[in-house]
């Protein structure tokens, strides 16, 4: 779900840039108390991990469309809503920058809508709900099966609501809104399948992690280095090798798109859509999780128009893919572990002014 920058005016692209900064500011400001030796790591970890699993589109069976996990949800639930934003965050700039998945105009907006509403609406309000009572891996389970799929329809709605405010003729609302929520309903009961089964293994592992999160309490001496591990290799199996077998049919975003304008993506006019376009290709040295292409020379021969089309691969086993999802991996990892290392260094400063 990862939007364009042709999908958003300038002014509802800047409007969601300052909106996502004004709640990133919160969360560090929030998460300043909770942060320490433990939980930067699991950041950064974490991060890794929800990078790689967003790469592997599933198919969702008989609609030709595809799907990919959020995260969100599995990010607040593992490190709190503070954390976890700031962590989507670092994943989604990552993708927009060096990936080119998801427009820099609309980086503000894919933040807001992947992390927003699952770090702030759908965990307090409907995970810690259900797990209040005390926890175990039916209460587990519902929780994160039923808040992900609620905060990816909050998500997939504010996608069509930026369209619209963007005046993106060419997606109508109704036509678009009756795509996108049914689409993204099944893709989100997936999404709470697998964050589920993700935080059910991690509480039978360490329960005091989910469960410290959740009271927005500092890890502090709880030993979590097999949890870290264990989150590492995964991250590094799945963007390395998993990753080839994702679903090649557009995602829901793009499905929703194709259905309605009959095309999966929308020409970016010209003006600061395409400066941004142009910094955006100059930047990302991996796009689209793949090698460069080099440019052909422009007398080599074209293959006739009515030559077949050859079906892509599957699995699509690339090199390029493989190296994108460890890169990637790692750099998620390193800007969240830097995220929180700079703010537990702001923390430091300001009580030693205090003093």
């Amino acid at each position: 779900m990862h939007m364009a920058d042709a999908l958003l005016s300038p002014a509802v692209g800047g409007t969601m840039w300052a909106v996502t900064a004004g709640v990133a500011a919160y969360s560090i400001k929030k998460v300043q108390n909770e942060l320490d030796e433990q939980k930067i790591p699991l950041m950064g970890v974490v991060g890794a991990f929800v990078f790689a699993a967003q790469m592997i589109n599933f198919t969702i069976p008989g609609t030709g469309s595809s799907g990919h996990l959020g995260g969100g949800m599995l990010l607040a639930i593992l490190l709190g809503p503070y954390a976890g934003f700031l962590t989507m965050a670092s994943v989604l700039v990552i993708q927009a920058l060096f990936f080119a998945d998801g427009g820099l105009l609309a980086l503000g907006s894919n933040i807001f809508n992947l992390g927003f509403y699952t770090c702030f609406i759908a965990y307090p309000l409907i995970y810690k709900l259900i797990i209040r009572k005390g926890y175990s891996t039916g209460r587990i389970f519902a929780g994160s099966l039923l808040a992900a799929i609620v905060g990816l329809q909050l998500g997939a709605f504010s996608v069509v609501l930026e369209t619209l405010f963007s005046g993106i003729t060419e997606l109508p609302f109704s036509t678009f809104v009756l795509l996108m929520q049914p689409i993204h309903l099944a893709i989100g009961l997936v999404e709470g399948l697998v964050t589920a089964a993700v935080v059910a293994f991690i509480w039978k592992a360490r329960p005091e992690i989910i469960e410290k999160a959740a009271l927005g309490e500092k890890l502090g001496g709880l030993p979590i280095k097999k949890v870290l591990a264990g989150l590492a290799i995964v991250a590094i199996i799945t963007g390395g090798v998993f990753s080839w077998f994702a679903s090649t049919y557009p995602d829901g975003l793009e499905w929703s798109m194709l259905n309605t304008s009959g095309k999966e993506e929308l020409e970016a006019p010209d003006g600061i859509h395409q400066t941004l376009v142009s910094i955006q290709e100059k930047i990302a040295f991996l796009p689209d999780y793949s090698f460069k292409k080099v440019s052909t020379d422009a007398h080599e021969q074209k293959v006739s128009t009515d030559a077949p089309e050859t079906e892509e691969a599957w699995p699509a086993v690339d090199a390029g893919t493989s190296v994108s999802g460890l890169i990637g991996g790692a750099m998620t990892l390193l800007l969240a572990a830097i995220t929180g290392l700079i703010i537990r260094s702001i923390k430091k400063r300001e009580k030693a002014s205090a003093v």
